[in-house]
């Protein structure tokens, strides 16, 4: 970039997610006229080792969801200290963010707060230079879209029905492109639908798009949809296999696995062991998420010895984006996978390091 491109503002303003909650969006704009606009995502559950997404906490106004204290602090603490001067690189901002708030989990000014001007100012930098978002930040690594994991039945957290896992998903990996997979995941879809109501289940959508049936057994969910992939004329484990996001930080009470939604058995974490891979040996399942809570280092080292060569094993509580857990995991061969969010750590850079520490591992 030329020295033409300081920074002439910072702006940020609340904004309403796809849950119908504010959050918090910041634009970068630069002398030269590029600029950049983000908007921070935010999970319905969350870990507890995520960085501080900063809320305002007034229950009379949005239920205590409120983001104007994030937003004031991006408007008198961080634009500030970038207007008028030339956009530092990604790193040397995250570390400038980092530093004007001070403390180990972005609590002061809020993660929320530092990862929005992070992504604005990643998305203005990359406009400055002409170049793709993915080619400025030069993340390395291979250039094909990934397999989609969709989510298609809802319980948990998401959803207001009997299922105490949070998310069940299709995962058609037997495609050539990203293009046929997305096909094969909507044809799967819709005969779900079908089949759901040829049962007399409902195919109200759950809080992300999957449907929320009252299934009582997720043994029964699993069943719904390999049959849903055959009837849409694919082979089940060939063409298109199961995922779950288990969410099992939500279950998890002193020690033990308390199935409360549903009302099944409580179980150890040697049970929940013993109950995955019975899963895995009766269904054609490739990836599970979070199926120890985030704290359960034993019961995530039993589950990755049982499971680790079979199955994907996604820390997303587990490690939320966080290099220092994640160097954990990897020493500790415990898990086997990382979902990668923003807003678990807030900021670029960071969840960049994240990104470059898991494939080296």
């Amino acid at each position: 970039m030329s020295r033409a491109d300081r920074v002439s503002s910072v702006l940020a303003r609340a904004v309403l997610d796809s849950r119908g909650l504010p959050t918090v969006e910041a634009e970068v704009r630069l002398a030269s006229g590029a600029w950049g606009r983000a908007a921070v995502p935010s999970g319905a559950s969350t870990g507890e080792h995520e960085a501080l997404e900063l809320r305002d906490g007034k229950p009379a106004r949005w239920l205590g969801k409120g983001v104007d204290r994030a937003v004031g602090n991006i408007r008198t603490r961080i634009a500030p200290r970038l207007a008028r001067r030339p956009l530092p690189d990604q790193a040397a901002l995250d570390a400038l963010l980092i530093g004007l708030d001070g403390t180990p989990n972005k609590r002061r000014l809020g993660a929320n707060a530092l990862l929005a001007v992070s992504m604005a100012a990643a998305r203005a930098r990359a406009a400055a230079e002409g170049r793709p978002l993915s080619t400025s930040l030069r993340a390395g690594g291979g250039r094909l879209l990934p397999v989609p994991l969709m989510n298609v039945l809802n319980g948990g957290a998401h959803a207001d029905n009997p299922l105490d896992l949070q998310e069940f998903m299709i995962v058609p990996h037997g495609a050539r492109t990203f293009a046929e997979a997305l096909r094969m995941g909507t044809e799967v879809y819709q005969r779900l639908k079908r089949l759901l109501k040829e049962k007399g289940l409902s195919t109200a959508v759950g809080d992300e798009g999957g449907f929320a049936p009252k299934i009582r057994s997720n043994e029964q969910a699993l069943g719904l949809l390999v049959d849903a992939i055959r009837r849409a004329g694919y082979a089940p484990g060939r063409q298109v296999s199961l995922a779950l996001d288990v969410a099992a930080s939500e279950l998890y009470r002193d020690g033990r696995y308390v199935f409360r939604k549903s009302g099944a058995p409580t179980r150890t974490r040697q049970g929940m062991v013993a109950l995955y891979r019975a899963w895995v040996e009766r269904f054609p399942i490739r990836s599970i998420e979070d199926g120890m809570a985030e704290d359960d280092w034993e019961g995530w080292a039993l589950l990755t010895k049982a499971l680790g060569k079979r199955c994907q094993l996604v820390g997303d509580d587990l490690f939320v984006t966080n290099p220092e857990r994640l160097r954990r995991g990897i020493r500790e061969g415990i898990a086997n996978a990382i979902l990668i969010k923003l807003n678990q750590i807030g900021t670029v850079t960071e969840t960049l390091q994240a990104i470059r520490m898991a494939r080296r591992a």
